[in-house]
């Protein structure tokens, strides 16, 4: 089953813009993300890929969250720490408590390698992967691995991961993404979220 898909940002369509420099203070749809203001939205835009990768790994078991209503939950249990205007996360430890709490398995996985990834998603298991955003331009080599999050769902029957991006700027980066092995693996930092 392939999950829903939903961006970090309450308008997809407009990533692109939102990566190049526009305020998401602008986007037209920020209320729907639960955000008490406009620019709560934006202060935490660029940081809820784990955030929306969860939204959409819930949504596959068919319940529907707003995006800071999940922030909020995952924040309190530590998955999120603002220090002044520095806010880091997702540590995954408050995401998976989130989720035991609701009787969804999951753990933390570290340093198990990209060709692992295959044998995890089994019996419709998620992964929320931590790569380098720039893997919505597969052609790069990412200057490291990690400090973003995408959801696989899936390998295709050519043997290609597939996956959801939150960040994608295109159709293409974003929904229902193919990508062998070896590429996703130049960005993959071998560790994450494995649900159910």
């Amino acid at each position: 089953m392939t999950p829903p898909f939903f961006a970090q940002w309450e308008s997809a369509t407009l990533v692109a813009d939102f990566l190049a420099g526009r305020d998401a203070a602008t986007d037209p749809h920020w209320t729907g993300s639960g955000a008490d203001s406009a620019t709560e939205y934006a202060t935490w835009a660029s940081h809820l890929c784990g955030m929306a990768c969860l939204k959409m790994a819930l949504a596959t078991r068919g319940e529907a969250h707003r995006i800071h209503d999940l922030r909020r939950a995952v924040q309190a249990r530590g998955g999120y720490v603002v220090e002044g205007e520095a806010i880091h996360g997702l540590i995954y430890a408050g995401a998976v408590s989130f989720l035991q709490e609701r009787g969804i398995p999951a753990r933390i996985v570290l340093d198990e390698p990209t060709e692992d990834i295959p044998a995890k998603l089994a019996g419709g298991r998620l992964f929320i992967a931590s790569v380098h955003a720039s893997i919505r331009r597969p052609e790069t080599q990412p200057p490291q691995r990690g400090g973003h999050l995408v959801l696989v769902f899936g390998v295709d029957e050519a043997g290609r991961l597939r996956f959801h991006n939150p960040s994608g700027d295109t159709e293409d980066t974003r929904r229902d993404v193919r990508m062998t092995l070896s590429t996703f693996s130049r960005f993959h930092a071998e560790r994450g979220i494995l649900l159910g």
